[in-house]
């Protein structure tokens, strides 16, 4: 028999957990955290090591992969399937960090699950060997479950560093990427959101943690779009490429679970219709296929920048530009989509009981996140196509 590869397991096994993270989709929400024996199997599917370079033992995973991956376990629960997809950014994230650095984070192997705050905050001041962490980060998806914290940090007093504290080179200056073990924080449950409650997306907390100094670098590695940094495939491929497309893949499966659960409801209904013409049955047909309309033109969207994303050498400014404005249209589309199913479904869809009422809870908290809305990446994307990404004068 031949072995599946490291690659493909976490495609083959998303069907199975899917239906394990369906089961415990209310559980994990009431615990407002992540289900232990969810994370447990993704783990051992490689949703760690997707990313992880592969002289670390990684899985040498696509993008593509992960959309597949991802939008399966979506369509059960929207929520594993965004940990999911957080876990594979924080790890390509991570790989940018000197080589010491990632030696120390999968000594033990590449089956090491990182969690992150990108938003810079708190501050990190030089000290002799590194920086003196301290702050809170909210909004950290999984925190409760991971072994590590990725968190982007403000420099603090570089001005400090003078003399013994001072780091060899001088001090990194702007926004710190610090790396610290889980055990090193502390977990504030502040995560109540409508939706997406089992992504566990609660508070770190962080007093005065010495991260030394090959467990930080700047920011500005990952924000670079003229001359990115190699990811672990050897690819430049920029974080703001990446990170809306991924968030996006959750809403794809959400909606690709809504539309299934959908069906199921409203072929109930059609059997009791009486024959001939129906105005009830139009507006159904009506809901089905502009509904089914809208996700297969999302999809094929996610797709478009799933195959940029593997495949290109580099990515430039103009494509990041498209990408973002692509996933923010395709999150439109989502939404709309889902809303228009969850307004014909009835009162059995509005049940609490009723999946798709989570699913549709779901997806619009993903939906409000900063980087999926239309109006600025229209901006960005005008800006880029019509002056090469110059700030116009005043």
């Amino acid at each position: 028999m031949t072995a599946i590869r490291p690659l493909r397991l976490l495609v083959e096994r998303a069907g199975e957990i899917a239906e394990l993270a369906g089961r415990q989709a209310e559980k994990a929400e009431a615990a407002r955290t992540p289900d232990l024996d969810v994370v447990t199997a993704l783990v051992a599917a490689g949703a760690a090591r997707h990313f992880v370079p592969a002289s670390f033992g990684g899985s040498g995973g696509t993008f593509a992969e992960l959309k597949q991956a991802a939008v399966v376990l979506g369509a059960s629960c929207p929520a594993t399937a965004w940990c999911t997809v957080v876990a594979g950014l924080m790890t390509r994230t991570a790989a940018h960090l000197p080589p010491a650095g990632q030696q120390r984070l999968w000594a033990d192997g590449p089956d090491t699950l990182i969690a992150g705050g990108v938003t810079p905050r708190g501050s990190a001041v030089p000290v002799a060997g590194g920086r003196l962490l301290s702050g809170a980060w909210p909004l950290v998806s999984s925190s409760e479950r991971a072994d590590w914290i990725l968190l982007f940090a403000l420099a603090g007093n570089d001005s400090a560093a003078a003399g013994e504290g001072a780091t060899a080179g001088g001090a990194a200056a702007g926004p710190l990427v610090c790396l610290v073990p889980r055990a090193e924080v502390r977990i504030e449950r502040t995560w109540d959101d409508v939706g997406m409650q089992a992504t566990g997306s609660h508070t770190v907390v962080v007093e005065e943690v010495f991260v030394p100094e090959e467990l930080t670098f700047p920011v500005a590695v990952l924000a670079d779009l003229d001359a990115p940094q190699p990811g672990p495939d050897g690819r430049a491929v920029p974080l703001q490429a990446v990170n809306t497309f991924l968030f996006c893949l959750p809403m794809l499966g959400a909606a690709r679970g809504a539309l299934r659960h959908w069906q199921e409801l409203t072929s109930a209904k059609l059997q009791a219709r009486p024959a001939g013409y129906d105005p009830v049955v139009a507006h159904l047909a009506d809901v089905l296929a502009r509904s089914s309309a809208e996700i297969d033109a999302a999809d094929l969207l996610l797709d478009r920048i799933a195959q940029l994303i593997d495949t290109a050498p580099a990515v430039t400014r103009a494509q990041v530009a498209r990408n973002q404005r692509d996933c923010a249209f395709a999150a439109e589309l989502l939404v709309g989509a889902v809303d228009r199913l969850m307004r014909a479904s009835g009162a059995a869809g509005h049940s609490t009981g009723s999946v798709l009422q989570r699913l549709w809870r779901d997806i619009h908290t993903a939906g409000s996140h900063a980087t999926l809305q239309f109006g600025p990446a229209a901006a960005g994307y005008a800006r880029t196509e019509l002056t090469g990404g110059r700030t116009p004068r005043a």
